[in-house]
């Protein structure tokens, strides 16, 4: 049975992620995890951290993860399987791990949790976990609700498109949520967008994504996040598919400086499709 993960901090904006992955698995009809990992105390002196402290840390996080899995079955009438999976240790080990066994649907999650986009899809140690998060990755804002997916917004930078634009995981989303496509390629200038390497990787892309009748916005903008966010304005779709990449353009967007404008300005959930 496919299985959508939410991690959680209990913190507001990641419950509303939660709240968010619950009504998409209603309407999905799949299992709901509810994630958690609580950190383990380290000591900071000659003193040992007590068996006792760490026990309290676990029960405080067990009845936590209880009541919002009774709020989450009040919400959804019962109609999904809600598990909970809970952890200690570090956050991106274990909930890459937990991907890594169970294959999820999708990981669901707020840009301010613990779990969320900082810790997650951001640089330094997590670069290497964000590789080996092969999941889709939801980025939800602290205020959006679900409504539906009827339109995805797919940003490409027009680069390597066969290696790093996944078909058929679109190819899912497309036909779960009956979704129309939006291709989106911002060029930092005229001379990028014009090339003849563009224009070829425009094509290749054209023939993968075909099938899906898809509309393209092509936009020059020195500024990506603004390009999309005036994309989001304007056509308000209700997901937006990044494909992150070590050195892109797009890979601006995860920048700490960045994220925040693009997921919160825009209020629209941002999924992250790695290569």
């Amino acid at each position: 049975m496919r299985t959508i993960i939410a991690p959680t901090d209990f913190s507001p904006a990641s419950v509303n992620a939660v709240n968010y992955a619950a009504d998409m698995a209603c309407m999905l009809g799949t299992h709901l995890t509810l994630f958690h990992v609580y950190a383990i105390p380290q000591p900071v002196s000659e003193v040992p951290v007590t068996g006792y402290s760490i026990e309290e840390i676990k029960y405080d996080a067990e009845k936590k993860m209880g009541d919002l899995k009774e709020s989450l079955l009040d919400r959804t009438g019962e109609r999904i399987a809600i598990h909970t999976e809970l952890r200690a240790g570090d956050v991106l080990l274990n909930l890459t791990g937990y991907c890594a066994e169970v294959a999820p649907y999708a990981v669901v999650t707020g840009p301010e949790s613990l779990s969320g986009l900082e810790r997650v899809v951001l640089g330094g140690k997590t670069t290497g976990a964000v590789k080996r998060l092969q999941s889709p990755l939801f980025v939800v804002p602290a205020d959006a609700k679900f409504k539906g997916i009827a339109k995805i917004g797919l940003a490409c930078d027009l680069k390597k498109v066969i290696e790093t634009v996944r078909v058929e995981e679109i190819r899912e989303l497309i036909n779960d949520f009956d979704a129309e496509l939006h291709v989106l390629n911002i060029s930092e200038n005229l001379t990028d967008a014009l090339s003849d390497e563009a224009s070829e990787e425009a094509d290749w892309l054209r023939d993968m994504l075909e099938e899906f009748h898809p509309r393209y916005h092509f936009i020059n903008d020195p500024d990506i996040e603004h390009g999309i966010i005036e994309f989001s304005e304007k056509e308000k779709p209700d997901l937006i598919i990044v494909i992150p990449k070590k050195h892109n353009l797009l890979s601006k967007l995860f920048h700490p400086s960045h994220s925040q404008r693009l997921v919160l300005h825009t209020q629209v959930p941002v999924m992250s499709l790695h290569e």
